[in-house]
């Protein structure tokens, strides 16, 4: 078999970045690393690219065994090859993300590697350049929710404003004034009210809404009017 001479082997890995939306919160998923270097602490959910295998089918094998998930729908992100990115051995990592409705798939989600959702501002120290992937990420989902909508899949059919405001609070990690938003989203017409409350969360209770899917999809740019810092967005 012919090989190219005088080149050095690089390891190649994937680690897969699940943003989870509940309800309430946006959480990311991680888990316990198995291996040293770094055994026992908490990591994105890693794994080595066999030789048989696409970058793509690696990181649906590797979420599957580290956290039961399966089924999910992830975009390549990035390659990160910094030299010294692992102390072990030279190895480049490509990077994939999803944003999941954590209630679609909380039955899945296997004990075996300890996997668990952390608020996304609450997430605890990571290995190696597991940071700088989920900032990267991040970036990218703010982007991609200025400009489809991916965030009303994550949403029940009927959802409150709350919820609605809670989840663009996560994605863009800031704090909405709640009048201002509820007025500024109810401006765009593409809501629709309910007749029902949902009473769970306080005792006056907060009507349910339903996005106009028609009218959503002439007109979604009207929800660019309250994003934050749309300049900024990379």
């Amino acid at each position: 078999m012919t090989r190219y001479s005088r080149q050095h082997k690089i390891v190649v890995a994937v680690d897969c970045i699940i943003f989870g939306f509940d309800g309430q919160e946006l959480k990311l998923l991680l888990i316990k690393r198995g291996f040293e270097p770094e055994k026992g602490k908490w990591s994105l959910m890693g794994g080595f690219v066999q030789p048989a295998e696409s970058f793509e089918e690696a990181a649906s094998r590797v979420l599957h065994q580290l956290t039961g998930l399966e089924n999910v729908y992830m975009e390549q992100l990035y390659a990160f090859g910094d030299p010294h990115r692992d102390p072990t051995e030279r190895t480049a990592s490509i990077t994939y993300f999803s944003l999941i409705d954590i209630h679609k798939y909380e039955k899945q989600i296997s004990d075996e590697y300890h996997a668990e959702w952390f608020p996304v501002n609450q997430v605890p120290d990571l290995i190696f350049d597991h940071p700088a992937m989920i900032k990267m990420a991040k970036e990218k989902l703010r982007y991609k929710a200025a400009i489809h909508p991916i965030l009303f899949e994550l949403l029940p059919e009927k959802f409150t404003l709350p919820q609605l405001q809670n989840l663009y609070e996560g994605i863009y990690d800031t704090v909405l004034d709640k009048r201002n938003f509820s007025r500024k989203v109810l401006s765009t017409g593409l809501l629709i009210k309910q007749k029902e409350k949902e009473k769970a969360s306080s005792k006056k209770g907060a009507f349910y809404f339903k996005l106009d899917k028609k009218k959503y999809q002439k007109k979604f740019d009207a929800f660019l009017n309250f994003i934050p810092n749309p300049d900024n967005l990379k």
